[in-house]
């Protein structure tokens, strides 16, 4: 068995998870199957930019495509994919102080997050006790979505305020521990007086730890 051509094909990953933009392309990916065109604009890259990194990771077999009518959808290859990708920001948060440093500037907001296991976000949802917020986009909240979740968009959510109820505990939850727009969406709701807090998981974690997913059901 020749060792060194093996370790070469596990080096293709490494290579193609190598890139910060291509890491935020594995991102948006985890959330919902896009387009080139989707994928450029959720990453703040040009078309042609978004094209070559999709390139490199099609390269290494971590995204796949679909093709609908004149529309090519690109998606991660494989479960595994997200679960590498968990892996290095655990990985990444244990042992680079970098990332330690942007969480506690960027990330630590005193009262804004709380910690609860899934099985307890679950049961108070049944229960009616709490209100569960998805702050992502409407097509990412129908690929999957927490059970009982309801879909408020983050720049939907000031015209939707005042339909939140005021009697019970709002939590919301994003794309992951690293999604800004979970802090800014809690600064927005506990300045309109309601009871928020935010989760530092999203459906990446969620479906990691073999939580129940809700996938949005066509009238």
């Amino acid at each position: 068995m020749n060792k060194e051509a093996l370790y070469q094909q596990f080096a293709r990953i490494g290579h193609a998870v190598s890139h910060p933009h291509r890491l935020r392309i594995l991102n948006a990916l985890c959330q919902a199957e896009k387009t080139v065109e989707a994928l450029a604009e959720r990453t703040g890259q040009s078309v042609a930019a978004t094209s070559a990194h999709l390139k490199v990771l099609r390269s290494a077999c971590l995204v796949e495509t679909r093709k609908e009518w004149r529309n090519v959808y690109y998606r991660l290859a494989t479960e595994g994919v997200a679960h590498v990708w968990l892996a290095l920001q655990r990985l990444g948060a244990e042992v680079l102080p970098e990332v330690q440093a942007v969480v506690k500037t960027h990330l630590t907001d005193p009262g804004a997050m709380v910690e609860m296991s899934g099985s307890d976000l679950l049961e108070q949802v049944r229960e009616g006790t709490i209100t569960l917020i998805d702050l992502r986009s409407s097509d990412e909240y129908d690929a999957g979505h927490f059970p009982g979740a309801r879909s408020i968009p983050l720049d939907v959510l000031d015209d939707l305020m005042t339909q939140l109820p005021k009697d019970r505990r709002l939590i919301a939850y994003c794309r992951g521990p690293y999604c800004l727009a979970t802090v800014a969406a809690i600064k927005k709701l506990r300045q309109a007086g309601l009871d928020a807090k935010g989760l530092r998981m999203g459906i990446v974690e969620w479906r990691a730890e073999g939580l129940p997913v809700e996938l949005h059901k066509a009238s």
